[in-house]
């Protein structure tokens, strides 16, 4: 038995040694250090936007709109928040039954345009596994509204699916019965899908491999994506190609030359300013940028960080295209990837 006297000289041996693999492992998580600064001052100032601006109901902006409430969700989520016992338990829930009540029920849908069914399907698939079910009813709601998140979740699959079939481009548009697609609204559905198989549901690798197909046919050997028509590349876009370099990473699509052309084209452009959709854009760049190029990433989010900071208006909001609750949660979900939390901004 080793005598007291000498179990702090053994320790003190010792810590160098456990340290510098939990060092190394850190570093190569972060793949840049810390985080920078002003991202939780950034985050619990925007959080604290989104939980005063909840309406009852449990939404953002409209009840209709149940993509922007998928967003305002997934901006709690992201920060590590506790969806069963944090600070923003009721905000989380809240969210998550309106999102569960306002599907319909005999379609699937998460209304009210396919991006709006796109980003609330990714967001309940974030929340899938994570959320105590048994405790998010509170005994107030109608009858017939109580439904499981997996339940919602296969029945937004089985739209999706349904309206890809009949798309001729294998695609998606904002309606379900839209027979045209763009790759926009097709890479917001794709992401949703890819979430959904990512947390253990079925989804057919036939219509994820024709969505895929669908981007690859929009993206020209310069990088640039087409907003429409299933041929070329032309038009450029950052948002877009930063959207299909996305879907390629999780999409498990690296080896492609379509990859390499879109990822080159955002990663040698860390300095670009969106003025059209610029959260949209925001939003995306941050996600492929670490997905395919993670030392571009923590060059553009740490200058990314910085200006949001300066931007944030005295209240935690950012204005959006489509109003504050928008901006603020895609401008947060642009910084959440320093934090991980999130099954969606895992490396793939």
């Amino acid at each position: 038995m080793t005598p007291a006297r000498f179990l702090l000289p053994l320790l003190a041996l010792a810590l160098p040694a456990l340290a510098a693999p939990l060092a190394a492992q850190e570093s190569s998580i972060r793949l840049g250090g810390e985080i920078p600064s002003e991202v939780d001052i950034v985050y619990e100032r925007g959080l604290a936007y989104l939980a005063r601006t909840q309406s009852e109901d449990g939404t953002w902006r409209s009840r209709s709109e149940h993509g922007i409430t998928g967003i305002c969700l997934m901006a709690f989520l992201a920060s590590g928040e506790d969806p069963n016992y944090g600070a923003h338990r009721h905000h989380i829930k809240g969210a998550l039954r309106a999102l569960i009540a306002g599907q319909e029920r005999d379609t699937g849908y998460l209304p009210n345009s396919m991006y709006h069914h796109g980003f609330a399907m990714l967001a309940l698939a974030e929340a899938y596994g994570a959320v105590d079910e048994a405790a998010l009813w509170d005994g107030t709601e109608s009858a017939g509204t109580r439904q499981s998140i997996a339940e919602t979740l296969e029945k937004a699959i089985a739209l999706a699916v349904t309206a890809q079939k009949a798309n001729r481009w294998g695609g998606w548009r904002y309606s379900p019965t839209a027979t045209d697609a763009d790759t926009s609204v097709t890479g917001c559905v794709l992401m949703g899908l890819l979430a959904c198989r990512n947390a253990g549901l079925s989804v057919p690798d036939e219509t994820i491999e024709n969505a895929i197909v669908y981007m690859q046919r929009n993206t020209a050997s310069s990088g640039f994506v087409a907003y429409s028509g299933g041929i070329g590349g032309g038009g450029e876009s950052m948002a877009r190609s930063a959207v299909a370099t996305l879907v390629y990473s999780v999409g498990h699509k690296r080896d492609t030359g379509e990859f390499r052309s879109a990822l080159g084209h955002i990663s040698e452009r860390l300095e670009h300013k969106e003025t059209a959709h610029t959260h949209y854009f925001y939003y995306y760049m941050a996600q492929a940028l670490f997905q395919g190029h993670p030392e571009a990433w923590d060059r553009w989010n740490r200058t990314h960080a910085a200006m949001l900071a300066e931007q944030q208006a005295p209240d935690g909001s950012f204005p959006g295209s489509y109003g504050e609750a928008y901006g603020t949660a895609m401008s947060l979900l642009s910084l959440a990837l320093n934090y991980r939390f999130l099954p969606i901004y895992e490396r793939f």
